[in-house]
């Protein structure tokens, strides 16, 4: 895959509650010269940053706490729907692992169902955080996620583990399987020490072996953005 198509699926993102309005400024300009699939940003900076994207980008909102999520279905909630009256076009959220032997359980399940409510209207990316799980744990997460309407399953947040190959199989293998048991055509973000070209194109290639039709930035999303510099330099 050339630079071009990379940027096309790229959320370029600064998380960073302290981002002045000048590292604000420079994010969406770079999103403005190099069109990435989306700009990604803590909620409270979503009005801002929209504000100064040329149409055609969205805005993505980590909302309901990063890198740890929330606990709580109706906090989670309230933060989801804050983002998306902020003008957020699609929702980033961690579903919060737990050490318990019930995980993923009827927590998750009204948090997931909280997490799809509050972002009616938006696209909703829920990240797994797949680095902290075994396969079992990584298989339910997604099926739970697909089984309430998330429009991505999400590997990591990328601060506390990257995305293994294992991961992206068995994410993309879950896409393919929900697609084909409810006819839906769901994606996946990879996400977590994607730092090259070659990690990309080794990490897609993955994804396709299970599901050649997981392309575009409508089913396939990179959280990697330390990737630009390498993609147009």
């Amino acid at each position: 895959m050339d630079a071009r198509g990379v940027l096309d699926l790229l959320d370029l993102t600064l998380l960073d509650h302290d981002a002045s309005e000048a590292a604000l400024d420079g994010l969406c300009e770079r999103a403005n010269e190099h069109r990435p699939a989306s700009v990604c940003v803590f909620a409270e900076h979503v009005p801002y940053v929209k504000r100064r994207l040329d149409d055609g980008i969205s805005v993505a909102a980590v909302a309901a706490g990063f890198p740890v999520g929330d606990s709580d279905p109706a906090a989670a909630s309230e933060a989801i729907y804050t983002a998306v009256q902020a003008g957020a076009d699609e929702i980033d959220c961690v579903l919060e692992p737990r050490d318990d032997e019930g995980f993923p359980g009827k927590l998750e399940l009204a948090m997931l169902i909280a997490m799809r409510e509050a972002s009616a209207g938006c696209v909703l990316k829920v990240i797994i955080e797949t680095s902290l799980l075994d396969e079992r744990r990584m298989r339910a997460c997604a099926r739970m996620a697909l089984a309430v309407g998330a429009d991505f399953v999400k590997s990591s947040t990328g601060k506390r583990g990257g995305c293994s190959d294992e991961a992206a199989g068995i994410l993309a293998f879950e896409v393919m399987r929900h697609g084909v048991t409810m006819g839906s055509s769901p994606g996946i973000k990879l996400s977590g020490g994607i730092g090259t070209l070659d990690d990309v194109e080794r990490l897609l290639a993955l994804v396709n072996s299970e599901d050649p039709s997981i392309e575009g930035p409508d089913r396939m999303r990179i959280g990697a953005s330390s990737l630009l510099d390498e993609l147009i330099g």
